[in-house]
Formats: C-alpha cells, sequence, structure tokens
C-alpha cells in the first residue's frame, strides 16, 4: 500500500489530537487522487477541494459551505445583541456541532495570500469553536515572472502553530489541527 500524502498535525503539542480528527483526515484520504498538491501538477481551488470533500464531510455530520449565495454559507455568531440575536458573526467552510469543530479549507492563498492568519483570528473570536481544523496545500505551485515556483504551505502553517502555541505571551482558545492536503 501506498503511503498517504495527506498529513496533521495537531496543538498544542502536549494534548493527543481530539478523537474525531482521523475521521476528518480519512475523509482527506479517500478523495487524495483528486486533491492532492504534492501529486496533482496544479491542485484545485478551494472550492474545488471543499466541492470534492463535500458529501463526506456531510456524513461525519458537519454543515458545509454550498455556494456562493448567503443561503449556501455558513457563518458562526461572534457577538449577540437584543433578543440574543447574533449581530457579528463570521463565515466559515464546515462546522460540527457536536465536536464543535470549525473547519476551513485553504489553496493557493493559504499562506502568501495571508488567509491562514486571517482563519486562526476570526476562528478565536467565533462562538462555539474549540477546535479548528485548517486544511492547506502541502505544496502551493505557482509561477513567477514565468517560474515554476513552489511554497510549502503545510510547513509553513506547521511553524507559525509552534510559535503561537510555544510561546508564553499568547493562548489560543481552541484545539488546533492542520491538516496537509
Amino acid at each position: 500500500m501506498e503511503q498517504s500524502t495527506i498529513k496533521f498535525t495537531s496543538f498544542p503539542r502536549t494534548n493527543p489530537p481530539p478523537p474525531f480528527v482521523s475521521d476528518l483526515v480519512n475523509v482527506f484520504r479517500q478523495h487524495e487522487a483528486k486533491i492532492s498538491t504534492t501529486v496533482l501538477k496544479k491542485g484545485l481551488d478551494s472550492d474545488g477541494v471543499l466541492a470534492e470533500l463535500r458529501a463526506d464531510l456531510v456524513h461525519l455530520g458537519f454543515d458545509v459551505e454550498s455556494g456562493k449565495r448567503m443561503a449556501d454559507k455558513i457563518d458562526r455568531p461572534v457577538f449577540f445583541g437584543e433578543n440574543g440575536e447574533p449581530t457579528l458573526r463570521y463565515q466559515i467552510d464546515a462546522f460540527h456541532s457536536d465536536w464543535e469543530c470549525g473547519l476551513e479549507v485553504e489553496a493557493g492563498r493559504a499562506f502568501m495570500g495571508n488567509a491562514f492568519y486571517r482563519d486562526l483570528i476570526q476562528a478565536c473570536v467565533m462562538v462555539q469553536v474549540n477546535n479548528f481544523v485548517v486544511a492547506v496545500p502541502n505544496s502551493y505551485k505557482y509561477l513567477s515572472k514565468g517560474k515554476p515556483m513552489v511554497s510549502q504551505d503545510y510547513n509553513h502553517a506547521i511553524s507559525l502553530a509552534e510559535t503561537l502555541y510555544g510561546h508564553s505571551r499568547m493562548r489560543l482558545p481552541f484545539n488546533l489541527t492542520i491538516l496537509g492536503y
């Protein structure tokens, strides 16, 4: 059996990964041939990856974004106002209420476009997101002035998470899993 290119790391490293992470990683592995940024010449965009995974994520119990219209989006409240109505919400690709798990799937702009940073900050303030998973490309392939380039987004994300979870000046309010695809 070939070794999978799908990998993950959970933080803080002093805790084991949440039990559901293996189920989530298996969904990515089932679709590896169509989404792997290591194997494919050009990876899918994030909407394409999410579309490929959607049915299996729903089967696991996730609510999953299904399109670009507001009715197709998944959002999490940040603030509540009068009568308990949310006054501010942030969008997320998928949410599992039993696991209190938010999922973001990023592609080309995961690290170079700072989407990973935005995802971390928004997850910090979303209500009931106590577990956060960010799926990033293992290798983002692009052209710069006609020259093929590769950004190792998974490695960059791991390095940043190690810094954040290892530093005494900051404490993120959730368990983080970075999944490389």
